[in-house]
Formats: structure tokens, sequence, C-alpha cells
């Protein structure tokens, strides 16, 4: 993972985040919207980007220098987190790194790649996005939950803990919610007292208030959100056998653990996690399925202490050798990984069959789009182009908080249809005050000048006055 950060590999939302930090980094009190040019809050303007954002004005090192220095630290937190949370749940001394294999490893026979889902191969791919840090923050958010309510912890240590549970909900609103169910499931399986509950009171009316006073954007108004959101997250529900089948050997071991300890944790997350997903389905509510790992969390960690378990011998030998046998098919899965470190032509073919390649980026405009340009394209580039400083008249992803998005869509939309007419097309370009178009060949236009040319054959045009 070292080396894959070293390289690290382009798609999905990596652009966004590139382009979160840089806005922040040229102003940190007001950065505006993060991929076009309005002054709208964002959800990504959470306190990790927000440190990021400093780094990179700080230091002067570029954007993606930055993202690597992020993912180096959420590495490092999901690591030492699972370690910690691990501890509290066995004291085997190899239970913690059986826990990091089936948590990278126990998924299934078809490769799944999505941010909060640390699969080797979406870990790799997702190593630098706040989620990955809001995920390592949990576990030990966890860890440390478990100890304040077994030790019967001090009230400095539970505000603490409330104010580590806004952070982990402002940092990643989805990895929140799954820390939130595997905290719950905690504190039910502790069944506390009087005087624990007065403090987690407590801890939750300060981490209430720190999500109300953030001031960035407006946590609470993230439940509103419309119905992109819930299409966005339809697939989530696609192909659970093939990209999860493998996890249906840790729902097993949790009800051996149930069987042993009704009031088992990870028993109590698993059912809490697995009712919210299924909730979502039922209802269309799909964005609710990015609560899926905290079913699929608990059930990896339950595979991998029962290896540890107390009882026979034989029998521990026995699910160890399973356990095995489903990780190395998981790791079959994900072998493609290696591709994001060793050159494709070195890798053997069964291999390189398995291996996607990531995405260019378009640091081929650089030398003429400059930071604050509009960029007209669609939205696969617009998905890119903001990391490196420019705007899209369009926004490559939902957002909630810009009122004109469809009016921009609409727009992009009808600039490269063809069936527009030229005068509707340069009307488009001076409202949005465009400078560039990154368009194919064919886009020429009497008013648009080729600069240079990309991968893909695109092209790219200056808006000619």
């Amino acid at each position: 993972m070292l080396l894959v950060i070293v390289r690290l590999p382009w798609a999905g939302d990596l652009g966004m985040h590139a382009a979160t930090v840089q806005r922040l980094r040229h102003s940190l009190l007001h950065p505006g919207n993060p991929l076009v040019d309005a002054d709208t809050p964002s959800p990504y303007y959470s306190p990790w980007m927000l440190l990021l954002g400093c780094v990179a004005k700080l230091s002067g090192l570029s954007v993606f220098v930055v993202l690597r220095i992020a993912a180096v630290v959420g590495l490092g937190l999901f690591a030492t987190g699972v370690w910690r949370y691990v501890r509290t749940l066995s004291a085997h001394r190899a239970a913690p790194a059986v826990a990091l294999l089936s948590l990278l490893f126990l998924w299934g026979t078809t490769l799944f790649n999505w941010s909060g889902f640390v699969g080797l191969n979406s870990l790799a791919l997702t190593v630098a996005y706040p989620s990955v840090f809001a995920l390592g923050l949990s576990f030990h958010f966890w860890a440390w939950l478990t100890r304040a309510v077994r030790d019967g912890a001090g009230w400095g240590v539970w505000l603490g803990l409330g104010v580590l549970w806004s952070l982990i909900l402002l940092s990643h609103q989805f990895t929140g919610v799954v820390a939130s169910l595997g905290a719950l499931a905690t504190v039910v399986a502790a069944r506390p007292g009087r005087a624990v509950l007065l403090r987690l009171g407590a801890a939750l009316v300060l981490g209430l208030a720190v999500l109300w006073l953030w001031p960035y954007y407006d946590f609470f108004s993230l439940f509103s959100a419309g119905a992109d959101l819930e299409a966005i997250h339809r697939p989530l529900y696609d192909n659970l056998a093939g990209r999860f089948g493998l996890v249906l050997l840790g729902v097993a071991a949790l009800a051996l653990r149930w069987r042993r300890d009704r009031w088992d944790p990870l028993a109590l997350f698993f059912v809490l996690g697995a009712l919210m997903f299924a909730a979502g389905g039922l209802s269309g509510h799909y964005s609710w399925g990015r609560a899926l790992p905290a079913a699929l969390i608990p059930a990896q960690l339950a595979a991998a202490l029962e290896v540890a378990a107390a009882g026979a011998r034989s029998v521990r030998v026995a699910w160890a050798c399973v356990l095995g046998a489903a990780l190395a098919v998981g790791a079959w899965t994900q072998v493609g990984t290696v591709g994001y470190v060793v050159h494709r032509g070195a890798l053997p073919s069964v291999v390189a069959s398995k291996y996607h390649t990531p995405w260019v980026g378009y640091h081929w405009i650089t030398p003429w789009v400059k930071y604050g340009d509009v960029v007209m394209a669609t939205t696969y580039p617009s998905r890119q182009i903001p990391a490196y400083g420019p705007y899209t008249v369009a926004p490559g992803y939902p957002d909630i908080f810009l009122p004109d998005e469809p009016a921009r869509d609409t727009a992009v939309r009808s600039y490269f249809d063809a069936k527009t007419p030229a005068a509707a097309r340069r009307d488009i370009l001076r409202r949005y005050d465009v400078h560039w178009v990154v368009a194919g060949r064919s886009a020429a236009q009497p008013w648009l000048k080729k600069v240079t040319s990309g991968p893909a054959n695109q092209v790219l045009y200056r808006v000619l006055p």
C-alpha cells in the first residue's frame, strides 16, 4: 500500500478531494464551491480537509503530494485502529493481523470498489480519501469507547469521545453513520449504569454542538439530500452474492459468538448495520446502503477472531483452514491490485487481465489553463479538471448546496448537443464566463481556437472573444 501511495492511482472521487484542497490552499476562510465558480458551502470542507489545505498553503507542496501525505496518515490510522479495537475483543497475539487480512480479503469473487469499503483494491484507489481517514478514526473511537464503558472513564474521556464522534461525521458522513452504529452496539452490549449514561449524554450533546457550529457547511441539511444521491447508490444493492459472498463465513462466526454471548458487541453491530442496509433497499433510500460496512466489518472481524476463540484446538485449526481458503479466494479476486505498483507488461497474463488501468488525468491542459479559469466539459473530464485549479461549468458530482445545478447541467448538455444553434452555444459560454472547452475534434467552431491535443482524441480549445 505504501508503494501504491507513491503512484497514487486516479479513479473515482480523487479529483473532488484534490479540488477541495486546491480551494482551501487559496482561501481558508472563503473557499467557495470546489468544482464550479460559485460561492456556496460544501460538505467536502471537513476538519481533515481543512488541515490538509493548511498544509498545502504553508508548505507550498502540490495538492497531489499533500494527498499522498493524507494517504499515509489514513493508512496508519486504519492499521493502528484495527490493532487497538481488536485488542479489546481478543488478547490473542495473532488476532489483529488475522483481522486485518479479513478486512482486506474476505469480500467476494467479484471485484468491488467504493469509498468506505476497504477491500485491498478499493483501498488502493481510495487510500487518500477522507473515508479512509474517517474509518481509521472510527476503529480508534470504538476501542476508546469500549475501554471507557468497561473501566468507568471520567468526564474528560467521554467529552473527548463526543468531539471525536463529531469529527468523524464531519470528515466523512457515511463513515460517521458506520461509526455511530458501532458505538451504539458497544454501549448496548456493555449495559452501562446510570453514571456512564449521564456521561454518554454529555458526550452526545457536545458532539452535536460541534456539528451545529461547524462553519463550512450545515451538517444537518444533508438529511434533505435529493433523489440524485439515491440514484448514485442504487448499484450498492446489485450482485450482493458475488461482491460479498465470502463474508457469509463471518456471519456464521457471528452466530457462534451470539450463542456464547447474547450481548456480543460484534453481533449487535452486525444486526444494526444489516437492518439499516435492508431498510434502505426496501424503502428506496439507497444511500443508506453506505451503512453496509457496519454489517461487513463485524462479520469480517468475527471470522478472524474465531481462529483465536476458546475451545478445542482441532476446531480452531479447522476454522483457520477454512478462513485461509476464503482469504486466498478473496486475494485472487483482487490480485490485479499489484498492477498499481508493477508495470503491467511484467505481470503474468492472468494477473494483468484483472488489472484496471487508472485514469490518466488532465495535467496536459495545465500549461495553458490557469487557476480559476472556467472550462466547458462533459461529466467525465469535469470530475478531474478542477483538481488542477480550474472550474467547470457543471459539477462532475451531485451537489445539494448548488441551487443552479440543474441549470448548469442543462447548459452543458445543450452546448454539446449538435442540434443547438451556434448563437445559443455562444450565449452559454458568455453566461458562465467560459475560457476553455475540452471536447473531441468534431467540436471545432469558428469561435474556438485549438491549443493542444490530449489522450483519447481530446482537444483543448481556447474561447475567442
